[in-house]
Parts: C-alpha cells; structure tokens; sequence
C-alpha cells in the first residue's frame, strides 16, 4: 500500500470517529432530554399498589435520583458511560450495558446475516433485470420487486410466521430450544438455523425489492454509456460486458446504498425481533418502552445509531479504497 493511502485513510478515518462521537452525544443529549420531561417515570406504577407505602416510593426516587436536575442526572448518566455502565436498569436491576451487548449481538446477528444474503441475491436480479429490461425475465423480477415493496414489514413477518405454524418447517418464536446447552454441537448449529431462518428471510424479503431496484436502475444507466456499445460491436461475450465492465462501474452508488440498507435493515429488524421473539433489541426496546425504563431506552437508540454510523462508515471506506477520485477529495 503506498504510504499516500495510508495517510488519506487515516485523515479519513480521525475525522469519521469524530464526527461520529460528536452524533452519539446529540443523540444521547436530545434522546435523554426528550425522555426525562416525559411525564411519568419506572415509579409511577407504583402509586397504585396500595401495598407500597409513599415513604418507599420516596426512598426509591431518592436512590435513583430521580428528582435531582436534569443537568445533574445527565452528567449521573455519562459518568456511568465512562465506566462502562449506560445507566442502571430500573426494570432488570442492574447495568444496562451488558443488557445491549447480549441482545445488541443477537440483532447484529439477524442484521449481518440478513444484509449478506439481501445483496448475493439483488445484485444478480438486479442485473438480470437491466440487461434484459423488455423480456420475460426483467419484466417478472420488476413487478415481484414493485409486489414485494408495497408490504409492509409487520405483514411480511405475520404472513411467514403463519406459514411456519401451518408448516412447522421453522421455529415460531424464540432463538434457542429448551435443552440447547445439552446438545452436540451439530444439533446446536442445527437448532440455531431452526430458530434464525424465518427472521431473515423476513428481512430479506423486507430489503430485497429496494436493493433490486438501486442495481437495476445503476445498471440500466451504465448499459447506456457509449463504452457498452463499442464493447458490444467488438463481440466481447454479453457475461464479461456486464460483470467485468458495466457492474464495476455501477458500484458507487450502490457502495453508498450498502451504508443505507444496513440502517433500514436495523430498523426492519426491531419489528421482526419483535413479531417473532428474537431475543434482540426490538423486544427489549418495547419493554423499556412499557416500563418506562429510561436509560435502557436511551441504550438501545445509542446502540442503534452506532450500528448505522458502523454501516455507513464500511460503505465509505470500501469507496475510498475503490475510488481515486473520492482519495483525492478526501486528501484535498
């Protein structure tokens, strides 16, 4: 690697991490703001149990401070992220961030499949479907991608979960069976596949219709530059016209989309999570939600603000190593 490169990515790199802590802060800011002058809080419900004395909920606001200012419970909160903590969680009783790492990584998990498994398959449709745009093939993967991105979310994860309760092909709900640590690592592996199946396919078919379209119409464009033509008079095999000319060149916008996707996908995934019980950060934020739980609310919009930053940030490295122009820009 030349040391030119090294340079411009680190620059690159310092000014992304930047830019991306100064984002995390607002986040936290505003996310915390708009929470605390909500009206209610975690104690709240406890009023109506007339088993709870009004001394005890007192003590209880006391020890969690939650009558203290809201400067003093911010500056609270991001001594706690210092040391590694996110807050305490009034609703599971203890720190909130090991709470996002054990379902941040079953989300991660459900996202990274699902987006690797979106693009194997929209990158071929896509071209497919550009380089033959008024034949039978185009015209089937144009009007299922038009089918597919008119459903919504929510009905796509209902729909595939009825047909595993009809099929019982998949697992209906959950992540692991009962029994999962007694079992051969092929039967973990198996059950595993079982239970994760269903919740990406749901996020595929959720993403792949967008996808197919950003290639399609990428391809469609480049199929129409002048060099195609002259390539296609020469008798270069129609296979390397698309693959070893037209699809390089159409990579850039869809490199930026890839950044984008990961974020749609992250919010797809908090619904399906949801739907069919994936222990991730879907289920986890509607609990926070219900119990008012504060700072594990504040946890997961940070968790997820960082995953689309990491999604973006890739995207724009891949560009800046593939692209010379975006180098120079980056080291003018």
């Amino acid at each position: 690697m030349e040391p030119s490169r090294v340079m411009i990515a680190l620059r690159f790199l310092v000014r992304r991490a930047f830019h991306a802590i100064l984002l995390l802060f607002a986040v936290s800011l505003l996310t915390f703001l708009f929470l605390q002058l909500a009206p209610g809080d975690f104690l709240s419900e406890m009023k109506l149990n007339p088993q709870i004395s009004p001394e005890t909920i007192a003590a209880l606001r006391q020890q969690y401070g939650l009558d203290d200012p809201l400067p003093v419970r911010y500056a609270r909160w991001l001594q706690s992220v210092a040391r590694g903590e996110f807050g305490h969680s009034f609703a599971y009783n203890r720190p909130v961030a090991p709470l996002l790492w054990e379902r941040g990584r079953n989300t991660l998990m459900l996202t990274v499949a699902a987006m690797g498994l979106t693009w194997l398959v929209a990158v071929p449709l896509g071209v497919w479907s550009a380089a033959r745009p008024k034949r039978w093939p185009g015209r089937t993967i144009s009007a299922g991608t038009v089918a597919l991105h008119s459903l919504p979310d929510l009905l796509i994860a209902l729909l595939l979960l009825m047909l595993a309760v009809r099929t019982r092909w998949f697992a209906t709900g959950g992540m692991l069976s009962l029994g999962f640590e007694e079992m051969t690592l092929g039967e973990r592996v198996k059950d595993l596949l079982y239970h994760f199946t269903l919740p990406v396919v749901a996020l595929v078919l959720g993403n792949l219709p967008v996808v197919v379209r950003h290639v399609h119409a990428a391809m469609a464009e480049t199929l129409e530059a002048p060099f195609i033509r002259v390539l296609r008079a020469h008798g270069v095999p129609e296979w390397r016209v698309l693959l070893r000319h037209a699809l390089p060149v159409s990579a850039n916008p869809l490199l930026s989309l890839f950044g984008v996707s990961f974020g749609v996908l992250l919010s797809q995934s908090l619904i399906v999570e949801v739907v069919m019980t994936w222990p991730g950060l879907g289920p986890l934020l509607l609990e926070a939600v219900f119990s008012r739980d504060v700072y594990v609310l504040i946890g997961v919009v940070l968790a997820s603000t960082l995953l689309l930053v990491l999604g973006t940030l890739i995207a724009d490295c891949i560009l800046l190593w593939t692209d010379p122009r975006i180098r120079r820009e980056s080291a003018a």
